[in-house]
């Protein structure tokens, strides 16, 4: 786990967030940056005035009250002196039909009495009850597969939250990502790595090489690795790459680490005995310990995936703590959530090309955030398709964005996203 560490780049000072016990690092600069000097606006960044520009505090967006957090449930405790007095009334015998009246709804006050309600610091040391050191067990987890096969939806539902874009468009994950999930004395990290080539070779940016090679320099470093393929798509259309792929992988048992092959998207084909088929066809690869047949989005065949990896876990200490939320995990969501929503809405290679920076990160007075991110385009077509028409595409894009960062931080977030050229 030193070497996976080692590529973080989380150096600001932890703030405590309370939040479930689960959330993610995305390993590229997420501090706040300083405008490039280089970079000078020229009189085609003001064409469209305020179009260019996002910011959530011009549309009228309901506060969120502190009420609104999720409430956890109580748990029901006995008052014994109460229960003690109502056993010794239920069980008297042969008493008046008014007095066994009498008795029994006394009775059924007194355990009524006898359920006692947690106090508030009760039910805040059962929500966070520490898991002492000599007992913890952890497990890290790589993800790899071809691109679009589904890897950072396994990882959102894995860890119970959203920590990885999503999108039908290929080359979504950009950068390893880290999801941790925390179950008793147990923490998985699972680590969503950029799709994987065996080739180089037709990569259309420099940067798509530097990612899949970044990704095989680290497929040998988990504990256990998951080998993921879209079983849908190799039904109906077979790719010889993704079988070479999942064959070199699984062509050799590795000697300290375990490997998995995960059938992904079982929820699209429709004639289940196909998937026999599919298994049948990798079933003699002794680098697989073993298969599993999942639908990373709706969850079918995970928990049996999910049970594997708790029992794989060996004696160690925890890497993350699974009840603080830091700022710099906090600035890695809002850039991954942004980023999301320009795959979603903006097409071609256009996405694939814009220089995403998180320039202003502040927690107000009364506990909002404000988040500042610019977005730099190469050309200035480019700028124009992705400001839309009065400002329409990025004000969607912003308003979705906001909306969900609201969800996941639970407290009201203030976005603004301007274009540049």
């Amino acid at each position: 786990m030193k070497a996976l560490r080692a590529l973080r780049t989380l150096s600001s000072k932890p703030r405590k967030t309370p939040l479930n016990p689960i959330f993610f690092h995305r390993f590229y600069a997420a501090q706040p940056q300083e405008d490039d000097s280089s970079h000078t606006p020229s009189l085609s960044d003001s064409e469209n005035g305020s179009d260019s520009v996002f910011d959530s505090t011009h549309y009228d967006i309901p506060t969120i009250s502190s009420d609104s957090k999720p409430k956890i449930p109580q748990k029901l405790t006995w008052n014994t002196k109460y229960r003690s007095k109502a056993d010794e009334l239920i069980d008297q015998k042969k008493k008046p039909d008014d007095l066994i009246f009498k008795n029994s709804s006394l009775a059924k006050k007194l355990l009524e009495a006898a359920v006692c309600l947690p106090s508030d610091d009760e039910n805040e040391e059962d929500e966070e009850e520490v898991v002492k050191e000599e007992d913890q067990k952890a497990l890290s987890v790589g993800i790899i597969g071809a691109p679009n096969a589904g890897k950072s939806a396994l990882t959102n539902y894995m860890v119970g939250t959203k920590v990885a874009a999503v999108s039908r468009k290929t080359n979504t994950t950009t950068h390893e990502v880290l999801g941790v999930m925390t179950k008793g004395d147990t923490q998985i990290c699972f680590f969503d790595t950029p799709g994987l080539t065996l080739s180089n070779r037709g990569c259309p940016y420099k940067d798509f090489k530097v990612r899949v090679e970044s990704a095989w320099s680290s497929v040998n470093l988990y504990d256990v690795l998951i080998v993921i393929f879209d079983v849908h798509r190799h039904l109906t259309r077979p790719d010889a790459r993704v079988i070479g792929l999942i064959k070199r992988m699984g062509a050799l048992a590795h000697p300290i680490q375990k490997r998995v092959l995960c059938m992904n998207k079982v929820d699209l084909v429709e004639k289940k005995k196909d998937l026999l088929t599919v298994a049948e066809q990798f079933k003699d690869l002794p680098g697989y310990e073993r298969h599993f047949m999942i639908s990373g989005l709706k969850g079918s065949g995970v928990k049996d995936l999910t049970q594997y990896l708790m029992d794989q876990a060996v004696k160690r200490s925890w890497e993350e703590d699974p009840f603080i939320l830091t700022e710099e995990v906090m600035k890695n969501i809002s850039l991954e959530v942004v980023r999301e929503r320009l795959l979603d809405h903006v097409h071609q290679e256009i996405p694939y090309g814009i220089e995403h920076r998180l320039m202003d990160w502040k927690e107000l007075r009364d506990g909002s955030l404000r988040i500042e991110q610019h977005l730099i385009t190469p050309k200035l077509s480019q700028r124009k398709i992705l400001v839309g028409k009065k400002g329409c595409k990025i004000g969607r894009i912003g308003m979705e964005a906001n909306e969900e960062l609201r969800s996941i931080f639970k407290r009201d977030v203030h976005l603004i996203l301007q274009v540049e050229l």
